[in-house]
Formats: structure tokens, sequence, C-alpha cells
């Protein structure tokens, strides 16, 4: 191992078991959190929006903060935190707070990936997980990131950590995290402030729908540029 690797995977080191200090041993941190990990495991949205609301003139910053640890912690639910921002800030300031706090939170993985390296996002998400995206990035490339964002049973987070991992520069990766995530978050922050119960359920499954067909349309483009390159 090198000087400069042994330098890296120092401070690497360094810096997980600092995080790890400031959990385990400021106990203000770790309430916080837990009370966090608490509501949003729950997949409650009442409840979310309550522990949001209990904030006061704090509670934009709060659910900023929840979208940043649902990031973190991918298995952890996002759209719940879309919709509680809908109900309570209005769709439209509910949007503009879901997508941007989405937007730092994709920033936050891909950057993790990029510092800690694969171990670490392995241990926070799973060795399987980002084996099945890393399939998708050797398969699509540059279209992976849109692609991924477009379909809704794909993990944000998850992809936002894999492609850290990959020599993928950031501002390609943010640009078009943005593009693919600004769609989904405007229909799920309008249907969580405007609409309940069925009506909810139906509009989402035609948000579903609509993402599905966009998705097949990209395949297709992408299919067909690597047909056109081969015949070239």
């Amino acid at each position: 191992m090198t000087k400069e690797n042994k330098k890296k995977l120092i401070t690497r080191v360094g810096a997980v078991l600092l995080v790890f200090a400031i959990y385990f041993f400021v106990t203000p941190v770790k309430t916080f959190v837990n009370q966090m990990v608490f509501y949003l495991s729950s997949l409650d949205l009442e409840s979310i929006k309550q522990y949001i609301l209990s904030f006061g003139i704090w509670a934009p910053i709060i659910s900023f903060l929840l979208m940043l640890l649902q990031s973190v912690a991918a298995p952890l639910p996002a759209f719940l935190i879309t919709f509680a921002n809908a109900a309570l800030f209005g769709w439209v300031w509910g949007a503009i707070l879901s997508w941007s706090s989405a937007m730092a939170g994709a920033a936050l993985c891909f950057f993790i990936a990029k510092f800690l390296g694969r171990d670490v996002v392995e241990k926070l998400t799973s060795k399987m997980a980002i084996s099945s995206i890393d399939e998708f990035f050797d398969k699509y490339g540059k279209y992976t990131i849109l692609v991924c964002r477009l379909l809704p049973f794909m993990s944000f987070d998850i992809v936002s950590y894999a492609a850290g991992l990959t020599s993928m520069k950031f501002m390609p990766f943010f640009i078009a995290t943005g593009i693919g995530q600004l769609p989904a978050t405007i229909v799920y922050s309008y249907v969580g402030g405007m609409l309940t119960g069925g009506a909810k359920l139906f509009v989402t499954g035609l948000m579903i729908l609509f993402a599905l067909t966009v998705a097949i349309y990209m395949f297709k483009k992408i299919y067909n540029d690597k047909k056109n390159k081969s015949n070239a």
C-alpha cells in the first residue's frame, strides 16, 4: 500500500469513527436521530406530520434533516416526507422543500461513497443492492441516473451511493438527478396536498404508469443508440 493510499485509509477510518463517536457519546444527537428514525420507520404519515409540526418555525429545517437522514439510511421511505411537506406547507412550497432536500441527500450519498468507498456503502445499504445497481451502470452508462430516477421502484439513495462509486463526475450526476427527480416530486406533492384516500392511490398509480412509460422509451432509445454504434 502506497503512502497516499494509507493516508486516505486513515482519513476514511477517522471520519467513520468521528461520526460514530458523535452519535454514541453526544446524547442530544443520539436522541434526535433515534426519534427521526422511529417516526420514519413507523410509516405513519400523520405521526410524521405531527412530529415535524412540533418544531414550530423550525419545521421546514426538521423536514430537510429528515430527508437527509432517510437518504443516508437507504431503506427508510422518502415519499412519506414528500406527502407530509405538501400537506403542511402546500404542494408548491412542499415540492420545493422536498426536491431541494432530496437533491442535498443525493449529493451527500454521492460524496459518502466517493470519500468512504464501497465497504462503508455496502454496510449502509447492502452488497446485493449495490451490485444490482452496478449492473445498470455497466449496461446503460451515462443514461443510468436518469433511467433510475424515473423508475419508481428504484431506491433513490442506493442509486446515489452507486454513482459515487463510479468514475462519474458530480455535476453530470447532480443534473441528471435533478431532472429525473423533479416530475415525481411534483406529482407526489400535488397528490399529497390535494387528494386523500382512494383518489391519492389512483393518481399515484397513474404516476407510476407514466414513469414506466418514460422508462421504456429511454430503454428503447439506449438500445437503438448501442445498435447504431455496433453497426457503425
